[in-house]
């Protein structure tokens, strides 16, 4: 038998039909906290994919409230709606976790509470997760291949490069060097060799057939000599060069 009168159970279940009803008239009238549009729309930009986040950090918060909002209002909706389901079953105003009663004050005061007050658990966050996650999976790295040994096509990591070629907002104190001297340089392995593998490729070459072996003596040619790589077989030439002059 339960410990609430006919009165009060009566007085409880007015107080959760009106909870149910406000909540119900508001999804149907509602457009969901302005989530019904979409991000693009409500802030007039053409795409999301910005070089500078900060530009739309604030619409960015906004729609992260106008979620927490909706995903609250939601949550409540289904709380009324169990709170009135133990109601006819005659389990209502019961301690799900000491199957104590809950005293009516409580009650009144939070007609959903399943919990007498003393065995209230910590509140979780929410494991509600974007739809999305479960097709992009893992979050990071899914299409960086420079790990493996198998791979060389082009990746996420080689298109995000393209794009920080072109300028981010972020400072020399962010490079992935410690050794910065241009802005031109500051992108994810700034100095990586492109089309080829080997950096004496860049200035090596031969004539149509592969034949009569050259050196280009480029920028990249000055760097691998100073820098001790390889053999060092080009430096004869180079002389012979400075004396013919």
């Amino acid at each position: 038998m339960s410990h609430l009168t006919d009165e009060q159970l009566q007085s409880l279940y007015v107080q959760l039909l009106e909870e149910k009803v406000a909540l119900e008239k508001h999804f149907a009238s509602n457009d969901q906290f302005g989530l019904a549009n979409s991000f693009s729309d409500s802030i007039g930009e053409l795409s999301m994919y910005d070089n500078h986040p900060g530009d739309i950090g604030s619409e960015v918060f906004e729609r992260a409230k106008d979620i927490s909002l909706n995903e609250h209002a939601e949550m409540h909706l289904q709380q009324v709606n169990e709170a009135l389901a133990r109601m006819e079953s005659g389990e209502y105003g019961i301690c799900v976790f000491s199957h104590q009663p809950i005293p009516y004050e409580r009650l009144e005061a939070i007609p959903t509470t399943l919990y007498s007050i003393e065995h209230v658990p910590d509140p979780d966050q929410s494991f509600r997760r974007p739809v999305e996650e479960q097709v992009l999976y893992p979050p990071f790295g899914r299409t960086s291949f420079d790990e493996k040994n198998n791979e060389t096509e082009f990746d996420g990591e080689d298109a995000w490069q393209i794009v920080e070629s072109w300028g981010t907002s972020n400072t020399p104190a962010f490079a992935e060097s410690n050794q910065v001297e241009s802005y031109n340089d500051m992108y994810i392995e700034a100095d990586e060799l492109e089309g080829y593998v080997e950096s004496f490729e860049s200035f090596v070459a031969t004539d149509l057939y592969g034949e009569h072996v050259t050196i280009v003596r480029s920028k990249a040619y000055n760097e691998y000599m100073h820098s001790d790589e390889g053999d060092p077989f080009l430096e004869p030439e180079r002389t012979a060069d400075l004396d013919d002059e």
